[in-house]
Parts: C-alpha cells; structure tokens; sequence
C-alpha cells in the first residue's frame, strides 16, 4: 500500500500564489468583458423604452386621425342638416315653428364650428406628435447602432479570450486539487471578501501587498521561512515571502 506522501508548507504556499495568480490573471479577462454586459444591458433596457414610446406616439397620431374623420363626418350630417331645417322653414305655417327650425339651424352651425376647431386642434397635435417621433425615432436609431457596436465589441473580446479563459479555469481548478480542502475554502472566503480578489499576496516594502501597515520583522522572518501559514492581522491576507512570488511569477509567466 502506497503512502501519502506529506505537503510541505512551502509546496502548500506556492500551490496558494499559483492558484492566485492563475484567478487574478481570469478575474483581468473577465474585467475587460466586465463593463460592457452592463452597457449592453442598459442600451437594450433604454431602446426598449424608446420603442415602446414610439409605438405609443404612433398609436396617439392614428387616435388623432380618426378623430378628425369621424368630425368630419359630423360636419358634413350637421350640414344636411342645416340644409334640412332651412327648406323646412319654407313651407312653415307660423312663426314658432319658423324660430324653432332657425334655433335648430343655428344649433347645427356651432356644432360645424366647434368640430372644425377641434379638427384644427388635432392637426397641431399630430404636428406636435409627427415632431417628437421623429427625434426620438433618431436617438432611438442612434442608440441601436451603439447596440450593435458594442455587442460587435463584446463578441471580438469573447472570441479573443475565450480559450485563453477556458485553459486559465481548467489550470485553477487542477491547481485547486493540490490544496488542503480547508486551505481551498479559506482561500475562497478571502477572495470573495476582497474588492481586488487578492487572497494571497506578498510582502512588498515590509508590508503585505497593497497595504500601508509594516509588517515586524520577526514576522517577516517567519514568513520567509515558509513553515506555517501566515495571514496578515490587517488585511485577513495570506502571505508569502518575495522571493516565492517572484520565483512562482517566473515559472508561470509564460502561460499568463
């Protein structure tokens, strides 16, 4: 029966910095891709509401027509009408029924000059309504050709990573499989509790990567040792010495 053989701590630290760098060099593809989604997302959002706004503005322009036809047609009865009444009053026998044709007359000619004012009220409208399709129709136009830039945009950078990304992901998670399971969950918590996704980082200056807190020489010490897993107070980082970073850095930049 074959025996386990043991992981150093140092062959468990430089298996922590390569896994990180492997995930920092993915989290900078990702990065590039990173904004444009939400562009993407915004523009579709925005055109969508400029489309609907068109449609409505159309749909307010085809009300208003129908409205001028249907006066239209109004007008035309309210003359046959007054016509109507004016030949009646012809062959009237009194008075009362000759005031009354002529009120009725009267009444149907207010009717001709109010439908005719509301006609001219919505032709200014279908104007004012003609207007306002016409610019939003422009930015909506202009805002689909900024569509279909981006997206045209977006789809080169995915065809450009999209391997280098599928290799990178196959590389961490092989990389994964050589660290202590508690190691592995200590290591993700980190990253999802950093903004930069820097769980493991260096001593750079007497301080631990992009921090301003010295770290004491004795710990210093104790680190470059590499015999224990060392976590920055500050920060919650694990640390390694420089010379492992550099050292890890050279083997794998070749790859990212």
């Amino acid at each position: 029966m074959a025996v386990k053989q043991e992981v150093s701590v140092e062959d468990k630290l430089r298996a922590l910095y390569n896994l990180q760098l492997i995930d920092s060099r993915i989290d900078e593809i990702e990065s590039v891709q990173g904004e444009l989604p939400l562009e993407i997302e915004d523009l579709e959002s925005e055109i969508s509401g400029l489309s609907t706004r068109v449609e409505k503005l159309n749909q307010d322009v085809v009300n208003f027509q129908t409205e001028i036809a249907n006066r239209k047609i109004s007008i035309d009865e309210s003359k046959e009408l007054v016509k109507k009444y004016t030949e009646q009053q012809k062959s009237v026998r009194n008075n009362r029924e000759f005031d009354s044709l002529t009120k009725e007359a009267e009444f149907q000619e207010l009717e001709i000059e109010l439908a005719e004012k509301r006609i001219k009220e919505a032709y200014a409208k279908i104007e004012h309504k003609n207007e306002v399709i016409a610019k939003t129709t422009e930015k909506l136009n202009a805002q689909q050709t900024h569509l279909d830039h981006k997206k045209s945009e977006l789809d080169e950078i995915l065809k450009e990573t999209e391997n280098d990304q599928n290799k990178l992901k196959a590389l961490s998670d092989k990389m994964s499989e050589k660290i202590d399971n508690h190691l592995l969950v200590a290591y993700n918590r980190i990253r999802s509790n950093v903004k930069n996704g820097l769980a493991v980082v260096a001593i750079e200056r007497g301080a631990a990567g992009g921090s301003y807190f010295t770290i004491p020489p004795q710990v210093q010490i104790e680190i470059a040792s590499r015999k224990k897993i060392t976590i920055d107070e500050y920060s919650g980082r694990i640390l390694v010495d420089a010379a492992l970073a550099e050292e890890e850095r050279e083997k794998l930049s070749s790859i990212l």
